[in-house]
């Protein structure tokens, strides 16, 4: 990476301990249409006294924009499965996979706020395609009706910001506030900077499990207009629930049982600063 790049980052140096996996490259897109490449080392990482002794390390020579005017953050974590990995010509594992055997229980949580938490409501997880992936039931706007009739195929990611859903859902949304406008020059829905913002709110497993609406006024888009937090997943194949959804929630990623699952509890709205679970590097 050039060295304008890598200003504000702890850049990881392989020079220091790592060991080179001669011919292994690795180049990966993600849902919001980023991405990154680079060559791949194995090392002993550290997180939170949890130990990998000789864990993949995908050093990116090549990473989108987004990431480098990311100063708060220095690369992403595998914590997802290990069927998601793409180094060639040999798959690794993520980090999770690795050190898995090694917790107590194979699983952790994340909470984005501080806050206190409710009951945890438990979904099934399909890990086909490696991600933390499942199907909510219905989704509801506000104090309006559950509506049951559109089928959700969503992963949980706390490596995404936005909360990216079907199209019919995202109208739903944006129709009960006021002004409210898609925009092709944004490439998403804003609306007045001053508008009442609803909740919304996703049906997991048998509970209701909610995001205010104040979270949904993601950022300033300009004259007096904001971008909204939730978006349209046209053309990524499924919808996911990012960082706005997220850090309303208490969540439990948890490979322990037969069947990975994933346990939601509410939390109570907080206005903290919030706190990344995740951490990574270059």
């Amino acid at each position: 990476m050039a060295s304008s790049e890598q200003t504000g980052h702890a850049v990881y140096d392989p020079d220091n301990s790592g060991t080179k996996q001669e011919g292994s490259k690795w180049d990966i897109s993600y849902g919001d249409g980023s991405g990154a490449s680079g060559t791949v080392y194995a090392d002993k990482v550290v997180v939170g006294g949890v130990t990998a002794t000789s864990q993949a390390v995908e050093a990116a020579t090549s990473v989108s924009t987004s990431f480098t005017q990311d100063v708060d953050n220095d690369g992403l974590l595998g914590l997802a499965f290990s069927s998601i990995n793409t180094v060639e010509p040999k798959s690794q594992t993520t980090f999770f996979d690795t050190v898995g055997d090694s917790l107590a229980k194979k699983l952790f949580a994340v909470a984005l706020k501080k806050g206190e938490a409710g009951d945890i409501a438990y979904v099934d997880v399909d890990t086909t395609n490696g991600f933390w992936e499942f199907q909510p039931s219905g989704f509801a706007v506000g104090d309006g009706e559950t509506q049951t009739s559109l089928s959700i195929d969503a992963i949980a990611d706390t490596g995404t910001t936005l909360l990216y859903l079907p199209e019919d859902v995202v109208s739903a949304y944006y129709e009960q506030v006021q002004d409210a406008e898609y925009s092709s020059n944004y490439g998403g829905y804003i609306f007045p900077c001053s508008a009442d913002l609803p909740s919304f709110s996703l049906i997991i497993g048998d509970a209701k499990r909610t995001v205010s609406g104040d979270y949904v006024n993601y950022a300033p888009a300009g004259s007096g207009t904001c971008f909204g937090g939730i978006q349209r997943d046209t053309g990524i194949g499924f919808s996911i629930i990012g960082d706005i959804f997220l850090k309303s929630q208490y969540v439990i990623f948890d490979a322990s049982t037969a069947t990975p699952r994933l346990g939601w509890a509410q939390q109570a709205t907080s206005s903290s600063s919030s706190s990344n679970s995740t951490s990574g590097i270059f």
